[in-house]
């Protein structure tokens, strides 16, 4: 260990104090000294000045052996913080989380360095293959992009739930909410609860799920008229005015591919702090969470027009968002739909009603737009046993043994009670019983 008496330089130091006192001794100028060192004639005189007070010692830096005045406090209680609460963070959204969650202020950069100074793994984004760069629309409005992502949000800790999410084309404004499965119902609920917050969009940017595009052939009556059989879904957007486009790849509708990637990162994150459980828990953090991207995110549309259309007055929307079939009426005034059987109680003269299947799990059936009254019939009557058929066999003649008690007496009086029968004594006994029974 180092002497009292011994003072620790480095080669840099030792080179700046042979010149300064180079200078102080008159040996060359100060200009000189500041040349030779690379510094400012101003510099030199107070390296010279702090010399003569504190002796060689004053050659060494004041800041030696201490922390930076722009040292950042709780490094290790940071990397701790990140190891514990967010580990596959990436450094931007988990400098974020610090701020907001533990009021801790650090830069994403700085964070990024001090992970790999420690060899801390973190999550990289991953390098994406070049694509064509189509241009946004140009109002808010103007069209929007819709889809479902199968994930497991919950991470386990709930059901596996589907993210119906929107995002507006211009601006990239997004819009979502869980659901069990994707599907007609859970595409027009959502769908409906959009118009509710913006209005009714110009048009749609769909992927060709069979929620969203026929699968069935063509009848002959589509292809006279040219039209392709519609969905449920997309017969509603038409009653509604709202333009249907297909995207033929997932590549095709990016912004909406794009919006899934970040949020399986920063909504998932975002579920997981919360904790959430369920699916009403998990739409009340979505709730939360999307202004709050939207803020930071969106961008302003090339024009500030907002092509939303309000809903109109006396449109009943649950009534156009619905599943709706028309089926038969029965001569019991019976309906079946969905493999149930309904009894209609109302008296009317109909060959079809319309059953309409709404989002909120209530149903109708309507004839001319009036609803009717109906009842589920729990219950079937019992069908009526087939009628027994009787088989009708061939009765066999009975003939009577030779000693049968007839026929001993029919012998012993054919002479004198049958003379029909004198004539024919060589008769077989058989067919003297015959005869006689003519």
């Amino acid at each position: 260990m180092a002497g009292k008496d011994i003072i620790m330089t480095t080669q840099e130091e030792l080179k700046k104090l042979h010149v300064v006192r180079k200078a102080m001794e008159n040996s060359i100028t100060q200009n000189q000294a500041a040349e030779i060192l690379d510094l400012s004639d101003r510099q030199v005189r107070r390296i010279a000045v702090r010399i003569r007070l504190e002796g060689d010692e004053g050659i060494i830096h004041r800041l030696r052996g201490k922390s930076s005045n722009r040292t950042l406090p709780g490094k290790r209680r940071i990397l701790r913080l990140f190891k514990a609460k967010y580990p596959d963070f990436g450094p931007t959204l988990a400098s974020e989380k610090l701020l907001e969650r533990d009021k801790i202020e650090v830069d994403d950069e700085t964070l990024r360095l001090w992970l790999i100074e420690e060899g801390i793994p973190y999550k990289k984004r991953k390098k994406r293959p070049h694509r064509q760069w189509r241009e946004r629309r140009r109002c808010f409005g103007e069209m929007i992009q819709m889809d479902g992502s199968n994930h497991d949000w919950l991470e386990g800790r709930g059901p596996r739930l589907i993210f119906m999410g929107y995002i507006d084309d211009a601006t990239g404004t997004p819009f979502g909410r869980f659901y069990e499965y994707e599907g007609t119902l859970p595409a027009m609920d959502s769908f409906k609860r959009y118009v509710e917050t913006y209005g009714i969009p110009v048009s749609i940017y769909i992927d060709k799920h069979a929620a969203y595009k026929s699968k069935k052939k063509l009848s002959v009556e589509d292809e006279l008229s040219n039209k392709d059989p519609l969905t449920q879904f997309t017969r509603a957007m038409g009653e509604l005015g709202v333009e249907v486009i297909y995207a033929n790849s997932p590549q095709a509708k990016g912004r909406i591919e794009r919006l899934f990637k970040t949020f399986q990162d920063r909504l998932l994150k975002e579920l997981r702090l919360e904790k959430a459980r369920t699916k009403d828990e998990a739409n009340k953090v979505a709730e939360r969470f999307l202004p709050k991207y939207a803020k930071r995110f969106s961008v302003k549309a090339v024009y500030s027009d907002d092509l939303h259309r309000p809903i109109p007055k006396g449109l009943d929307l649950d009534k156009i968002l619905c599943i709706r079939e028309e089926h038969p009426l029965r001569n019991d005034f019976t309906v079946a739909h969905d493999k149930k059987l309904y009894q209609i109680e109302d008296n009317i003269r109909a060959k079809k009603v319309v059953v309409e299947e709404r989002i909120d799990d209530f149903m109708m059936i309507t004839y001319k737009d009036k609803a009717l009254k109906f009842k589920e019939i729990t219950v079937r009557p019992k069908e009526e046993e087939p009628k027994k058929t009787y088989e009708y066999k061939i009765r066999k003649v009975y003939v009577p043994p030779k000693d049968h008690p007839w026929k001993r007496y029919f012998k012993a009086n054919t002479n004198t009670q049958y003379p029909q029968y004198q004539q024919r004594e060589k008769v077989a006994p058989k067919e003297k019983w015959l005869l006689l029974t003519k």
